[in-house]
């Protein structure tokens, strides 16, 4: 727990000057003020956790944890659990969604077995694994405390390595089959929204397997009430181990003072638990997408961020984190590159900035 708190403690607040700096830099491009919108807002906000206006996102990865869960015996997937093992391998052998849009952005992807129920034969994952999966929550709490608080830890400290290896910006991902399950249970113990809000068909999953999830996390929350003001003991009694490595990542995120990309509804969700335990985090993450999921948009409302794209996706994995850089990256390069007013000999003295309305 040590280094959870020294590493909450270690966050800093964002560099306003250099966000004001920023700000006024793109009032001054030749265009209506506020009038490329997010791409500014993120700009804005990199520069205040780089702080400093000159920055680059070139040196990137996505981090995917990779863990298995005991809640597939209650039939709420469709794919056996030996999926989570042959999909981590495959990541890591560049054949999945992640790894083809990670490579046509330079980004690396880097797996992590944080609780794969079983033994992974490719090597370039990497072996973290704190337990075989974890417990059927409808039977026992998914985990200990103590092995929720490892998992986040793990998350930190592989986290910490890459951002001292020169990575500049990390994006979430992960895989384990059944965990839009524990995804959603930890959402409905923490928020307490209603459960048709929050409950989908995850991969795809029949009519009457929707129910059985419903009521599988229902009858987890009912059994060991979670008390929604421990996020960890919320994340042991119905979470996952690959969400609380994600935890870790937007931890380590924010107490390196580098951003954290977010992905989708699992590292959505990660990404609640790290804001309810230091809301400062929520300055260094920037969310992707908007889930396929129903609960995603109750999510985004809930930590107070807003998605880049909404395309529907529903694959994971940290494949949203890979288009998010795209974006990043225009947005850096039109803001270094574009026009001033002056230099392009235009008057701007007409121009109204709207987009404190468009707030509102």
């Amino acid at each position: 727990m040590e280094k959870i708190k020294s590493s909450l403690n270690s966050i800093k607040e964002l560099d306003f000057e250099a966000m004001n700096e920023t700000k006024r830099r793109w009032d001054s491009l030749v265009k209506p003020i506020g009038s490329l919108g997010l791409m500014e807002e993120i700009t804005i906000k990199l520069s205040g956790i780089y702080r400093k206006t000159k920055f680059s996102i070139d040196k990137r990865a996505v981090l995917v944890m990779a863990s298995d869960n005991g809640v597939v015996e209650e039939n709420v997937t469709s794919s056996p659990q030996i999926f989570t093992r042959i999909l981590a391998e495959k990541m890591a052998k560049e054949m999945t969604g992640v790894s083809v849009m990670s490579k046509s952005v330079k980004a690396d992807v880097v797996v992590v077995d944080i609780g794969i129920n079983g033994n992974v034969k490719e090597e370039k994952i990497i072996n973290r694994k704190i337990r075989y999966g974890t417990n059927n929550f409808t039977k026992a709490k998914a985990m200990t405390y103590d092995e929720t608080i490892k998992a986040i830890e793990t998350g930190i400290e592989i986290a910490d390595e890459l951002f001292n290896k020169g990575y500049n910006i990390l994006g979430t991902g992960e895989v384990g089959i059944g965990n839009t399950t524990t995804s959603a249970a930890v959402i409905k113990a923490i928020t307490n929204l209603n459960i048709d809000d929050i409950v989908g068909k995850g991969a795809g999953i029949t009519d009457e397997q929707l129910i059985l999830k419903k009521n599988a996390i229902v009858k987890a929350i009912d059994i060991h009430k979670p008390n929604k003001d421990d996020i960890i003991d919320v994340l042991s009694k119905v979470g996952g181990l690959d969400i609380a490595g994600l935890v870790g990542i937007y931890i380590s995120g924010a107490k390196n003072s580098r951003p954290i990309v977010m992905d989708g509804f699992i590292s959505q969700t990660a990404a609640l638990c790290a804001i309810k335990l230091d809301n400062r985090v929520k300055d260094y993450i920037i969310p992707s997408h908007l889930s396929k999921e129903p609960g995603a948009k109750f999510v985004f409302d809930e930590i107070g961020l807003r998605p880049m794209l909404d395309l529907s996706m529903r694959l994971g994995e940290g494949t949203g984190c890979t288009l998010a850089f795209q974006i990043i990256d225009t947005s850096i390069y039109t803001l270094n590159n574009m026009a001033t007013f002056e230099e392009a000999e235009i008057e701007k003295e007409f121009l109204v900035d709207i987009s404190k309305d468009e707030e509102k």
